[in-house]
């Protein structure tokens, strides 16, 4: 049996080209992968970058508490303290 598989075994003949079509696979493969990790990153991207101009867009309108003065003081700038004399 083991001589039979033997001869069979050396009957065989590899492909000459057999070391370049398995790189050229592989290259491809990895091509492939690193193309589908690119657009998945720029679909995320995107997809975040909609939903935080969408969180964005939902702040109320009007103002809140912090900004609930008519903005007076704050245009003629912060009130220091006159010296003396």
């Amino acid at each position: 049996m083991a001589d039979a598989l033997h001869a069979l075994a050396g009957g065989v003949l590899p492909d000459p080209d057999a070391y370049r079509t398995a790189r050229g696979e592989w290259l491809r493969r990895e091509r492939r992968r690193r193309l589908v990790l690119a657009v998945l990153v720029a679909v995320v991207f995107a997809l975040a970058t909609l939903i935080g101009l969408w969180v964005l867009n939902q702040a109320p309108a009007e103002p809140g508490v912090i900004f609930s003065g008519d903005g007076a003081a704050a245009a003629d700038g912060p009130s220091l303290p006159r010296p003396p004399g």
